[in-house]
């Protein structure tokens, strides 16, 4: 599935199938969910959210953009203006994942520097230690 992109200032109310809508202004994104359940995606930019790359002719967002609160779920990335489906993620791997981001935001926050995650782990409560070590595993079979 392929993406438009279109830079706006503002939002539109109503928006359509397969436009990335980019605000510099508000350092946002949004598209409606690619699986056409018809949901709307907030993607904001910032150093512990996602970051943009434009290349003059098409936008990639990264991390994977996982949608864990809608009933779809679906989990994938925008490279290149096109969506590349991710696997789907146990609920497990979506704890493990929303710990890490709590951390990473701490961690940011804290010290106004990027996250240095055997840091974070180390310096953080022990009941994070079981989700980190699910999420560092999931990611190192990759």
């Amino acid at each position: 599935m392929k993406l438009s992109h279109r830079f706006v200032k503002n939002i539109p109310e109503n928006l359509e199938e397969g436009i990335l809508y980019i605000s510099i202004d508000y350092a946002t994104a949004i598209h409606k969910c690619p699986c056409g359940c018809g949901k709307e995606v907030v993607t904001p930019f910032s150093p512990t959210d996602w970051k943009l790359t434009f290349d003059g002719q098409s936008i990639s967002l990264f991390p994977s953009i996982g949608n864990w609160s809608f009933e779809c779920q679906s989990h994938y990335w925008i490279k290149n203006n096109k969506i590349e489906w991710a696997p789907k993620w146990s609920r497990d791997e979506i704890e493990a994942g929303r710990a890490y981001n709590i951390i990473a935001k701490e961690e940011y926050f804290n010290n106004k520097k990027p996250i240095d995650e055997t840091k974070a782990i180390s310096t953080k409560q022990e009941s994070y230690q079981g989700i980190w070590s699910k999420f560092k595993k999931l990611f190192s079979h990759h």
